[in-house]
């Protein structure tokens, strides 16, 4: 009785595409995923930075102008061009001694005003409002007749930021507790 072998390449063949398909799963499963992670958490890390150096910003306006802004263009040329913004990064507070810049690096270590309007994963602006209020103001006469009502419009008290991405907010338009707090403190 004959006993024939089957050629020993069919076997380096077989052990070859087990060899690939062992690699295939491990990248599906667990280096894909794992990459994906790395992204999110950066992307999460590097939006929420923006949107705090935002509301340094919008405090630095409010500063200023007495009122919030929702123009980001307005924003970032403020930044880079008013002396008030070049005095608070370069100050040094007199009684710690530390440095009384309000921004935050970016995870790359550096600070483009460019950079923080837009979210880093989609590239999308952030959302940046302000609130308006209306409030009358009635005037009587002795007698209790309504001589005239008064409406006064007040613009920018409050403020909100949200990132495009689900990253979070800062800010409340209804509530001045929450004026500068962010979802993720």
């Amino acid at each position: 009785m004959s006993y024939k072998s089957e050629p020993w390449y069919i076997h380096a063949v077989l052990y070859a595409i087990i060899v690939v398909l062992v690699y295939v799963l491990i990248k599906v499963a667990y280096l894909d995923p794992n990459e994906v992670l790395e992204k999110e958490k950066y992307y999460k890390q590097e939006s929420r930075l923006r949107m705090s150096n935002l509301r340094a910003a919008e405090k630095l306006w409010e500063a200023k102008y007495g009122k919030f802004t929702d123009n980001l263009t307005a924003l970032i040329n403020f930044l880079k061009t008013d002396p008030s913004v070049k005095k608070a990064m370069e100050g040094v507070d007199s009684v710690t001694g530390k440095s009384t810049n309000p921004f935050v690096k970016l995870s790359d270590g550096k600070l483009v005003w460019d950079s923080i309007t837009h979210s880093p994963k989609s590239g999308k602006p952030y959302i940046i409002q302000v609130d308006t209020s209306v409030t009358a103001d009635t005037i009587i006469d002795r007698r209790g007749r309504i001589i005239k009502i008064d409406s006064i419009k007040t613009i920018g008290q409050r403020y909100f930021i949200q990132c495009p991405d689900g990253y979070g907010t800062i800010g409340d338009l209804r509530s001045d507790a929450l004026k500068h707090t962010a979802s993720w403190e």
